[in-house]
């Protein structure tokens, strides 16, 4: 019996990433389940992640369960973002969500947007 390969986890959170999006949650107007991520064609380098708050899974998006928490991603960005990690970075100038994503060929010097 041949075993089907496996692809690689969709997306892998952080542990700082997960406690982001859980505070994201908190501070929600309206009760959300979890985030959602998709790409938008904009930024230097041609695409940026975009985030918004999901108040259930919607069609055909992909669900990722980690650490506590839900990420719904578009199923449009799902080529874009297979087998990426979430981070979520916080300095003196900045904080934000930042992937580090096998499938970028070029990220712009902001860290904000990619091309594949």
């Amino acid at each position: 019996m041949n075993a089907e390969p496996q692809r690689p986890p969709l997306l892998t959170l952080t542990d700082a990433a997960a406690e982001r999006v859980k505070s994201l949650i908190a501070k929600s107007d309206k009760p959300v389940t979890g985030l959602r991520v998709g790409v938008s064609s904009k930024g230097c380098s041609g695409m940026s992640y975009v985030f918004e708050y999901a108040e259930d899974k919607i069609g055909l998006e992909e669900e990722v369960e980690s650490k506590g928490v839900r990420i719904y991603v578009d199923p449009m960005a799902v080529m874009f973002i297979m087998g990426s990690e979430m981070d979520y970075k916080e300095d003196k100038l900045q904080s934000g969500f930042v992937f580090n994503n096998p499938n970028a060929k070029n990220v712009c010097g902001c860290g904000e947007s990619f091309s594949v």
